[in-house]
């Protein structure tokens, strides 16, 4: 590990000062990603900025029927809350699934939206409900937030607060789990929303992504069986030691069939 300056500010705005103080600065949420990187010696920060002591940043509150999740707050809260549960159980599931119980109680929403894994479940979730990611600076559409592997619409010096998830009608979250790190290696979040079925795919891509034909084919029937002659691209798929793009291709196609049938 490379030496550093170690911050541990106790407002949004104090972290917004220091991060326009210092470019080469890192935000560090649960640290399930960054600390391994330090200890490895591949990333070199000049400073880390701590989010832990800022209380603005944790909390779950009901809001405008659906709920909003702080930042900070942890994947065990999200479990075990029991508004999440009431509201959208489907999401207090995938909370539940994440990694192993340290790393749900150290892990962050915001660390993991942030850092967009391709293999993270919470963005699953942002896209499937249709979310809202509340920042120091604006608010982005989940739709527009992810943008690529490990890259998302966020600023250098901006600052995720909050996520705001709509209720849905229905929704399930299923996933095929690397048996030894849990990561996903094909999900499917598939909602009956307001604004329509919405079906979003994390572990198969290169960054979680809505997969629109099944959308389209559920809208017109919504069965299992509508998805019956609907297969991704595996070209444009993830192809790894764990799995090829074909076999996540198919496992993808089972995830949302799986979801659909016990939605």
């Amino acid at each position: 590990m490379y030496a550093f300056d170690y911050h541990r500010p106790s407002s949004v705005a104090d972290v917004a000062a220091m991060l326009a103080g210092d470019e080469d600065a890192k935000l560090l949420a649960g640290g399930q990603t960054l600390i391994p990187t330090l200890k490895q010696r591949l990333a070199m920060p000049s400073g880390v900025i701590d989010l832990s002591g800022i209380a603005e940043l944790k909390g779950i509150t009901e809001e405008a029927g659906g709920i909003t999740i702080g930042a900070m707050t942890p994947h065990a809260a999200v479990h075990f809350s029991e508004a999440v549960r009431r509201v959208i159980p489907a999401l207090a599931e995938l909370a539940g699934m994440i990694g192993d119980p340290q790393v749900r109680n150290r892990g962050t929403l915001g660390g993991s939206i942030a850092n967009n894994d391709p293999a993270a479940d919470y963005p699953g979730a942002l896209l499937g409900l249709g979310a809202t990611v509340r920042t120091s600076k604006r608010e982005v559409a989940a739709d527009a937030f992810f943008t690529g592997m490990f890259e998302t619409a966020l600023e250098p010096d901006e600052i995720i607060k909050a996520v705001h998830f709509p209720r849905p009608e229905q929704a399930k979250y299923v996933k095929f789990a690397n048996p030894a790190s849990r990561y996903s290696m094909a999900g499917a979040f598939v909602a009956r929303t307001a604004g329509g079925i919405r079906v979003a795919i994390t572990g198969a891509g290169p960054t979680a992504f809505r997969w629109r034909e099944a959308e389209q084919a559920l809208t017109a029937n919504w069965s299992p069986d509508a998805l019956d002659s609907l297969m991704l691209d595996p070209d444009n798929l993830n192809s790894d030691l764990h799995a090829s793009g074909e076999y996540r291709a198919h496992l993808v196609r089972v995830m949302t069939k799986r979801a659909v049938a016990t939605i």
